[in-house]
């Protein structure tokens, strides 16, 4: 691990939430996180799909490879505080440049754009779509936001360490983060962690 304790989150930036309607007539709000990083595809991509590499900077670990259609594969929620493991197959597969399927009952869509940037040596422009309801929305977003940092410097040969659930909440660059997005999104600043949890 390196630079953690130098580690500051930029302003919340590149969200955005899309608004429909379901079935029954619910608000399905989906989160999308777009993101240009400074490395090809063929990187992002098993960065999106390698075990090892998930265990690194993604809020789950996978027992298994995402990278190929119809691949079952259990992703079990890190920091969670009871066990929260969910049996995912994957959907789409079309390496380097999209991946879907579902992680506990939140629908992922990445697609990665090849943005081909001679002097950078490659150069990704990310997408993430997942559906998130209203009220967590501006939280999902600061956590991918932290997710998608700690991902940046893994690809650049200095990682951090990966910063999530109960971790990424602790970390004074989410509160910020959270607070940043939901004035974004037009919605109230969620409480949290809930007063009773902030005594303790």
């Amino acid at each position: 691990m390196s630079d953690l304790q130098h580690y500051t989150p930029g302003p919340a930036r590149g969200a955005r939430v899309q608004k429909d309607r379901g079935q029954k007539g619910e608000d399905k709000w989906t989160l999308v996180l777009v993101r240009e990083l400074r490395h090809s595809p063929e990187r992002v991509w098993q960065a999106l799909t390698d075990p090892a590499h998930l265990r690194e900077w993604a809020p789950f670990d996978a027992d298994g490879n995402l990278g190929a259609v119809g691949t079952t594969v259990k992703l079990t929620t890190v920091g969670a505080p009871t066990p929260r493991v969910s049996e995912t197959t994957v959907t789409r597969a079309d390496a380097p440049k999209a991946l879907e399927y579902n992680w506990g009952g939140f629908q992922m869509r990445w697609e990665l754009e090849d943005l081909q940037l001679e002097n950078l040596g490659g150069s990704t422009r990310l997408t993430l779509w997942t559906n998130i309801g209203h009220r967590f929305i501006a939280m999902g977003a600061a956590g991918w936001h932290i997710c998608f940092d700690v991902l940046d410097h893994l690809l650049r040969g200095t990682p951090i360490g990966r910063i999530v659930g109960p971790e990424a909440i602790k970390f004074g660059g989410w509160q910020q983060l959270n607070a940043e997005y939901a004035k974004q999104f037009g919605i109230e600043t969620p409480n949290w962690p809930p007063p009773a949890a902030q005594k303790s």
